[in-house]
């Protein structure tokens, strides 16, 4: 019981979740606002939202992101479950990277299907991995599969309008 409370108090964990997420937003917002010139070029679905809703919707789920992934590391009552979450957490994030490099960086829609797609299952397995430990942790997830759900059908829909130039 010790160790929880010791948890519970961890300005530090909360620290490295926030670190965490922010490092993959900053390497990913590189990543595309490098590439916006080729972006630009692409046809687009109709429901594509505005630009600058993006950095908006994006900062305020890595800001939920890094409260459950600090809410799970606090309710977490085993060592290999507070492994398990931090391990699929992280590779959550390093999938987000992923399809930003294969959609804006390599300019491959394509790729980028197939990558949000392995996002996808990640997110999801992670949300099973927090709710065993918080139900909040795991409902603080819900609206980044949201917008990722959404994101995918975006990039699909990307995809195909541009598959034939």
């Amino acid at each position: 019981m010790a160790t929880v409370a010791k948890r519970d108090g961890s300005i530090a964990a909360l620290a490295v979740a926030f670190a965490a997420c922010f490092a993959a937003q900053a390497i990913g917002a590189s990543i595309a606002h490098s590439n916006m010139d080729w972006y630009a070029t692409l046809q687009k679905p109709s429901f594509t939202p505005p630009a600058v809703v993006f950095p908006i919707v994006w900062t305020t789920l890595y800001v939920l992101m890094a409260i459950a992934a600090w809410t799970f590391w606090r309710h977490a009552e085993t060592a290999g479950l507070r492994r398990t979450g931090v391990i699929w957490f992280g590779l959550q994030l390093l999938l987000n990277v992923a399809w930003t490099f294969a959609f804006f960086g390599l300019h491959q829609p394509g790729y980028g299907v197939v990558t949000i797609l392995f996002l996808l299952i990640a997110i999801v397995i992670t949300i099973v991995v927090f709710d065993r430990a918080s139900r909040t942790a795991s409902l603080l997830l819900v609206p980044y599969f949201l917008w990722v759900s959404f994101a995918a059908t975006l990039n699909a829909g990307t995809f195909l309008l541009n598959s034939g130039t």
